[in-house]
């Protein structure tokens, strides 16, 4: 019996998240892919408290882009977590692709994270 896409997505991020997990000096940047958007948020696992996100969901950055299934647009939310984590302090993640290949609008999130200042 074949797995479906889905099914093969879920058991990526499955085993990714057994090695992966936040903690309040490291914490987890974690991506969500939807065919439409594009979401990212920095997770502190410990005290299971999200400490800053963003999406391309947000007003500003959604009247700026003209679709939020870009490279570019996982390019602006990459450097907009950064820079909200950055101002919370947060200098150290460790980065969840979510069971995502690390490729097109994962990579160009990740990318402009790092050029925005965060580590990993």
């Amino acid at each position: 019996m074949k797995t479906t896409r889905k099914e093969s997505l879920k058991r990526r991020h499955r085993r990714i998240r057994r090695k992966v997990s936040g903690t309040p000096d490291c914490p987890r940047l974690a991506v969500f892919r939807s065919n439409h958007h594009i979401y990212a948020q920095i997770i502190d696992d410990v005290a299971q408290h999200t400490l800053a996100a963003a999406s391309t969901l947000e007003p500003d950055l959604r009247n700026s882009l003209s679709s939020g299934a870009t490279c570019e647009a996982s390019a602006q939310v990459g450097k907009l977590v950064a820079e909200r984590g950055m101002a919370k302090g947060i200098e150290q993640v460790v980065f969840d692709r979510g069971g995502n290949l690390y490729h097109g609008r994962v990579k160009a999130l990740a990318e402009a994270a790092r050029e925005a200042g965060l580590q990993f």
